[in-house]
């Protein structure tokens, strides 16, 4: 709402400017026609004449000599002046109203970003941030971007986003990105030093919040954990191994990467099972995750850490536990509704 009356209101005074700028412009033209055709000047002369005369500035070199010519310069001068002291005014209003614009659009997107809660901070709109922001992007989530380089952002359909231009690394910008209600934070600068500061003041500010930190150089793994991410990934390990797997076992990476791209329409999700749950204290043989949805458990992730590969039906399901499953997409949206209900 607020970006459309921002947007009406610099459109009204973009128009303005147009029509002031004819205005000056067409004075100008019948000035110079009435110089030529009265006092008989050069085309040139005649519309050095009639700048002259609609800008005030006076006569010097070439001045009008006949009656006619003085009694149409007179007419000029109240029409022209009249006429550019409008534009002026135009002038002034537009500059006036194109800060205060300013400074609505960015009140209102400040409000906006202040109401953000269980959101997604990515810290980085290059090649990682990108893929990141097209995947949040696709499940509708509430995210916002920090971005310093305002051209990488010229590049992305921001349609529905939420945006900073500044240093992800500045305490103040991740506060004003609303890191301390913030569910999830990803870094993904292009700078392991950059991305271990920006971890550690995330990571101060909220110790609650999952954060995914990219590591360009293998060793700087370690000191990203130290500094309080929840994750670290390095592309350059993660491509190696994806090559590893694709020239060893080629039918393994393309079951992964059908996966990934969804051609199976199977997708791997993770559930948290809420106290009212109605799979919560029940055991996997009870319930209908493979005999109705066809939902294959790979794990279960309990609500002390544990991490439980490959649970039989005798496994029992907590509430608080973290179901990991693959199945086709239908089938993991109705178990999410169930354990909603």
């Amino acid at each position: 709402m607020s970006q459309n009356i921002t947007t009406n209101i610099a459109q009204i005074a973009r128009r303005r400017l147009i029509l002031a700028a004819c205005a000056v412009v067409t004075m100008i033209v019948v000035g110079g026609v009435g110089f030529r055709f009265y006092e008989g000047f050069s085309w040139l002369d005649s519309f050095y004449v009639a700048a002259q005369t609609v800008t005030t500035v006076g006569y010097g070199d070439l001045t009008p000599l006949t009656a006619q010519g003085r009694f149409f310069a007179i007419l000029l001068m109240l029409t022209g002046a009249g006429t550019v002291l409008y534009a002026l005014t135009l002038l002034a209003q537009s500059v006036i109203q194109s800060e205060i614009v300013e400074a609505y659009g960015k009140r209102a997107k400040m409000k906006e970003i202040e109401k953000l809660r269980d959101h997604y901070i990515v810290c980085g709109a290059g090649r990682v941030g990108r893929r990141i922001i097209g995947n949040l992007q696709k499940e509708k989530l509430p995210h916002i971007i920090i971005e310093s380089d305002e051209k990488k952002l010229e590049d992305l359909d921001l349609t529905g986003t939420q945006f900073l231009v500044g240093d992800a690394t500045s305490e103040e910008i991740l506060v004003t990105a609303g890191v301390r209600h913030a569910k999830g934070l990803a870094s993904c600068l292009p700078d392991d030093a950059a991305n271990v500061y920006v971890v550690l003041t995330a990571r101060g500010l909220n110790p609650t919040v999952h954060i995914v930190s990219r590591a360009v150089e293998e060793q700087a793994e370690a000191s990203l954990i130290r500094a309080g991410a929840s994750r670290v990934v390095a592309p350059t390990i993660i491509g190696s191994q994806s090559m590893a797997r694709a020239l060893l076992k080629p039918a393994i990476a393309d079951f992964m990467d059908s996966i990934v791209a969804e051609s199976l329409d199977l997708v791997f999700e993770e559930v948290a099972i809420a106290r009212h749950s109605p799979y919560a204290g029940r055991f996997l043989r009870e319930t209908n995750l493979l005999s109705e949805l066809s939902l294959i458990v790979v794990a279960i992730r309990r609500r002390e850490g544990e991490l439980a590969f490959h649970p039989n039906g005798e496994t029992r399901i907590e509430a608080g536990d973290l179901l990991i499953v693959i199945g086709k997409a239908e089938s993991v949206k109705r178990l999410i509704e169930a354990n909603q209900t």
